[in-house]
């Protein structure tokens, strides 16, 4: 047989591939402009960052994470905040609670460990009921870390080790940059936004209220009221609010746990029923497209007149949904 009478082999056009994937593409483009045309309709989510708050900054560094997630995140800063402890505290609790729970609030574990930071009843921790309490954990928790002489400047395997005693110590150093940037969002300069649905059951101020002053105690001058709703075309028209005073003079402490209430507050959003947040500058509105905080006066920011602290003050209030 001649080389001319073997059959030739048969090109492959790459067409149908190059055809798949321009449609994956163009499916994935229709998705994401779908999603930020539905004014927050897709599923929830939460992302801390570094920068300021609404700030644009490409080197901002960024984690995301659940409302759940950043719901217990906020409540352990907060009450490392509310005692006074510096950043480096709030960056091994987060990293702790990471590595030993996801930042869920868990009913099992190996043994009877339980709760954010996998607490054991049987080893002095609490009860069962106050373990799964994220402030009464988170609190616990700190109070042993401050007992460890010089853990500020320990590496935070070493430290939270001291703590917890577990049995793969260096499994927490893997949590430690994504603890910085949620100590960062939380206790520090930056900010967290929440996407998503608004809420659609109403929030109780109290409870708000309530919830503050056991993370805070007597720190903070809250109030908590609810204006009396009015029949309007649309419905009943009123508000209901929690409002933190304005910090005193130059007490960066106090402006510091301001900033804490404010981003408590969006991450708390859908467990509390809270559909508006203003602070200082800015203004964060749930079920916005990308649950980014606004600077006041721009689109979506204030959701109605008055609202605002006033000028040059760093106040919260806190708007809950009707």
């Amino acid at each position: 047989m001649s080389r001319t009478d073997h059959p030739r082999p048969r090109r492959r056009r790459p067409w149908p591939k190059v055809a798949g994937l321009l449609v994956l593409l163009a499916l994935g483009g229709y998705l994401v402009v779908q999603y930020e045309s539905t004014g927050g309709d897709g599923p929830p989510y939460c992302t801390a960052r570094t920068s300021g708050a609404g700030a644009d900054d490409d080197s901002a560094q960024t984690y995301e994470l659940s409302p759940e997630q950043a719901a217990n995140a906020s409540t352990i800063a907060a009450v490392g905040v509310s005692k006074g402890l510096p950043e480096r505290a709030v960056t091994i609790a987060l990293a702790t609670a990471m590595q030993e729970s996801a930042l869920r609030n868990l009913d099992h574990g190996d043994r009877d460990s339980l709760g954010l930071f996998q607490q054991r009843p049987s080893q002095g921790w609490g009860t069962a009921e106050q373990i799964l309490d994220p402030v009464y954990s988170a609190g616990i928790f700190y109070d042993r870390l401050a007992e460890v002489k010089g853990f500020s400047r320990l590496p935070l395997t070493v430290a939270a080790q001291k703590v917890q005693l577990s049995g793969f110590p260096q499994a927490y150093a893997k949590h430690e940059p994504d603890a910085v940037v949620l100590t960062a969002a939380f206790g520090g300069e930056g900010s967290v936004d929440c996407g998503g649905p608004a809420p659609t059951a109403p929030g109780d101020p109290e409870r708000v209220r309530t919830e503050l002053t056991r993370i805070f105690g007597k720190q903070m001058r809250l109030e908590a009221r609810a204006e009396p709703a009015t029949a309007g075309e649309s419905g009943p028209v009123g508000q209901s609010e929690v409002a933190v005073a304005p910090t005193r003079g130059t007490d960066e402490a106090e402006r510091r746990r301001n900033r804490l209430v404010a981003q408590w507050a969006v991450a708390h959003a859908r467990d509390m029923g809270i559909a508006r947040v203003s602070y200082a500058p800015g203004s964060w509105v749930a079920g916005e497209s990308d649950g980014r905080w606004r600077a006041k006066g721009g689109a979506g920011a204030d959701g109605g007149a008055g609202d605002a602290p006033t000028a040059g003050s760093d106040g919260v209030r806190i708007f809950l949904a009707r």
